[in-house]
């Protein structure tokens, strides 16, 4: 058994939307919070900011801590890992210039990520694929 200890950012911006990110990866299309896996000699906090530089290019500042998985949750991927997520609310001023698509799974021709805003108000579990996102989402609707 092996730890994966990912980090996600939650990025809400003034129009009241949330930003998901969806993945083609290892034969599998899911949708999930922008962020990914900690590497080697990497805090939390240069992990997300890493993550958002290569998905979004962009730099954000990354705030308090929103939520850390309380449960044991197997990698979709690698039944030997234990999952470990961590959630941190994130600010970006410049939201409006993110490269966003209006439709889930919109990749252009090669492209294995996309990223489309989410309005807060409509928001619901289904519109992320992993057990522990479900759980964030649920909270996020419950502090709204």
């Amino acid at each position: 058994m092996a730890f994966n200890l990912r980090v996600y950012g939650i990025l809400i911006d003034r129009h009241r939307r949330l930003l998901l990110s969806d993945e083609r990866r290892f034969g599998k299309t899911f949708t999930k919070f922008p962020g990914g896996g900690l590497e080697q000699g990497e805090g939390t906090i240069d992990c997300l900011k890493r993550e958002f530089e290569e998905e979004l290019g962009i730099s954000v500042e990354v705030g308090e801590l929103f939520y850390l998985t309380d449960f044991y949750q197997p990698s979709a991927f690698n039944a030997n890992d234990q999952i470990i997520s961590i959630y941190y609310l994130v600010n970006y001023a410049f939201t409006d210039q993110i490269a966003a698509r209006s439709r889930p799974f919109d990749f252009a021709e090669g492209e294995q990520e996309s990223n489309r805003w989410v309005e807060l108000n409509t928001l619901e579990t289904d519109e992320v694929t992993f057990p522990i996102d479900k759980l964030v989402i649920q909270q996020l609707v419950g502090n709204l």
